[in-house]
């Protein structure tokens, strides 16, 4: 059998190999979470982590795993004789699909047992197979919500118990928790991030000498892979070693009144939420030190764990970025007194601004128009920018959003069959449950008495004595309802009649609204611009927002307006995207005056366009942002012709239907 790619050989990932070691040290930390572009060897690493941890002994033909040190094990194979059999095995390395269902994460009714003799006999899931090993899952961040929490929970209580289908079991589930993702694919939630202990960022190296390299291994291992697994055996077994030794010297380790108050400090500098932090980061530490043969923590290993374990825990919603300012963690890590607030020349650029009633620069404009050498400030040349610019202009201008708020929920109307979210109504694998089914595949939930209502006319010609005879087609599973994530297709008005200053600012912020709400819906979002004499795909259909949101900072507006052009592009995108993602419904937003300038008989071949694409019967939403007391009604128009629901800008949040509905009240 092959060798995997060995763990000492992959070049320029030095954190994640930190990272993944601590957490073989303490399994306590919480596992790992690697964040990185495609090709960076996050994978590799990870595989290749099992084959230089220590071998485990475990109890003969357990299928727990359990450690046979241990006094009270938590094993339904349980109990077992004080001269058990023991085996030594490698640790094994058990990567979930994202396409698992929960049955197959938690275990379930062997149905097989129950059917034919009536047994009710629990069959391990994956989380069994992986406890005291690695449980590794590729692109968690496309893994259902709740089959990441049941791993979270799992990996912080070290147990896992099911109570389903007549089955109540818990057992020992302590492994690592290794997840990686692509960024560009989505971002896992603010919440499931912080129950991981450890996040690293990974990229591909950008010195050539490294790249080389890479490529050179790589060649080498696909040529020989027994042969270059032996070139790097040693450095294998110095490494499994060194493993060995620090599991046994961690528990060892002083965490003394000085470390904890300096992590305290750290925490509490870099303003993280809750107290899972500082343990995260205390146990780092002590692992740290134990992989560095020490028995008392120090400043380096506070600081390596912090730098290991803070980052994804500033991120407060899904459009910051992770990170951590390393020259204020030194200055908290190296002042035996906690740091003095700033003042005088320590003051930042921000907070010399905020000082001077004024806002930092990447904020927005100053509400302060005093400037800061006492001179009069400029007139106000706000309101000439108001006006929209007249068709043709070759001026571009680039609006700032404002802070998103809360939008109304739109859905896809009838019922869907997608991926499990929290739009539109959809049959799901979670929900309430309306009915039942044939059994078609390996997963589902039993509806029990539908099952004994399909068996129950063929017991007289199955000879039946006591016991109710069951059939393999005899069993039903429940069909739920819940909801399904959808996709959101912007097509964003970019031209000239859009490019008032604050009509830009308004839309922009109305986009950025509803893209934190597709992201807390767990929906995919692409965004179409038009503007001058043509439509772009600016973002094709993607589950990353925050992508979303840097994109639609950064569009110009300017130009006449293109809306045919767009109407087709949107036609071709929705079509290929029914083909990539059938299940998944879409619901076209359509952000725009109505108004069509560009082209012969613009106007007229837009409304065409948009008659023929409602004709397909694609869920849409037109945003009308015209303002001002003559309105020439055209968003309207377009509503009509796309067979859409029609709501003016300044409705899209759900603050203004409350109001709305308290003035009428």
């Amino acid at each position: 059998m092959p060798q995997h790619y060995p763990f000492s050989a992959v070049v320029g990932s030095d954190d994640m190999a930190l990272a993944l070691t601590l957490s073989t040290i303490s399994p306590a930390i919480g596992g790992v979470l690697v964040r990185g572009e495609k090709g960076t060897a996050k994978s590799t690493m990870v595989r290749a982590l099992a084959s230089v941890l220590p071998q485990i002994d475990v109890i003969a033909g357990d299928r727990f795993s359990t450690d046979p040190r241990e006094t009270n094990p938590l094993s339904p194979d349980g109990p077992f004789a004080a001269d058990v059999d023991v085996e030594t095995r490698p640790v094994r390395l058990v990567e979930l699909p994202v396409g698992a269902t929960e049955d197959r994460v938690l275990g379930s009714l062997h149905l097989e047992k129950a059917l034919s003799d009536g047994v009710t006999e629990y069959e391990p899931g994956l989380l069994a197979r992986a406890h005291r090993g690695i449980l590794y899952v590729d692109e968690v961040n496309l893994l259902h919500d709740h089959l990441v929490d049941l791993l979270l929970d799992a990996a912080a209580m070290g147990r896992s118990t099911v109570e389903r289908d007549g089955v109540s079991v818990e057992h020992a589930a302590r492994f690592v928790l290794v997840g990686t993702m692509n960024p560009e694919e989505g971002e896992l939630r603010p919440q499931l991030l912080d129950r991981f202990g450890l996040t690293v960022e990974v990229a591909a190296p950008r010195d050539p000498g490294a790249r080389v390299e890479v490529v050179r291994r790589r060649l080498a291992y696909e040529a020989d892979p027994d042969g270059f697994a032996a070139r790097y055996a040693e450095d294998e077994a110095t490494l499994t070693d060194r493993i060995q030794a620090a599991q046994k010297l961690v528990d060892q380790v002083d965490l003394s009144d000085w470390a904890l108050l300096k992590i305290a400090e750290v925490c509490a500098a870099f303003e993280v939420d809750g107290m899972r932090a500082d343990i995260v980061t205390a146990r780092a530490a002590a692992a740290h030190a134990a992989w560095n043969g020490r028995t008392s923590v120090l400043r380096e290993d506070i600081r390596a764990a912090a730098r290991l374990a803070l980052p994804h825990r500033r991120r407060r919603n899904p459009f910051d970025a992770p990170g951590i300012d390393e020259d204020l963690l030194d200055q908290i890590l190296n002042d035996d007194e906690p740091p003095p607030e700033p003042e005088g020349d320590g003051t930042d650029e921000a907070e010399t601004q905020e000082s001077q009633g004024s806002e930092p620069e990447a904020g927005g404009e100053p509400e302060d128009s005093t400037s800061s050498s006492g001179e009069d400030p400029k007139p106000d040349n706000t309101a000439q920018h108001e006006q929209p610019q007249q068709p043709g202009s070759s001026e571009v201008t680039v609006a700032v959003p404002q802070q998103p708020y809360r939008p109304k929920l739109f859905t896809v109307g009838g019922t869907g069959a997608g991926e499990s979210g929290k739009r539109s109504r959809a049959i799901t694998e979670t929900g309430r449950r309306i009915g039942a089914q044939r059994r078609t595949g390996q997963g589902g939930s039993i509806h029990l008495i539908e099952t004994i209502r399909a068996a129950a006319p063929h017991q007289y010609a199955r000879g039946r004595v006591h016991n109710l005879q069951f059939r393999a087609d005899d069993l039903r599973l429940a069909v739920k309802e819940g909801h399904e994530s959808n996709l959101i297709l912007f097509c964003v008005d970019a031209s000239g009649s859009m490019a008032a200053r604050k009509r830009m600012e308004q839309v922009k912020t109305a986009i950025l609204s509803l893209l934190m709400d597709a992201y807390q819906r767990r929906d995919k979002v692409g965004l179409i611009t038009f503007r001058q004499d043509h439509a772009e795909l600016a973002l094709p259909p993607t589950g990353s927002i925050d992508i979303a949101a840097t994109r639609l900072a950064e569009l110009p507006a300017g130009g006449r307006t293109p809306l045919a052009e767009a109407l087709l592009k949107t036609t071709d995108v929705l079509r290929l995207e029914r083909v990539r993602d059938p299940r998944r419904r879409p619901l076209l937003v359509v952000i725009t005056d109505g108004r069509a300038t560009y082209g012969e008989n613009a106007l007229a071949r837009a409304h065409q366009v948009a008659k023929h694409l409602g004709a397909t019967g694609v869920a849409s939403l037109v945003i009308d942002c015209e303002t001002g007391k003559f309105r020439m009604g055209l968003a309207h128009q377009l509503a009509d012709h796309l067979m859409a629901e029609y709501i003016p800008l300044g409705e899209v949040s759900a603050a203004a239907l409350t109001d709305a509905v308290k003035g009428a009240a």
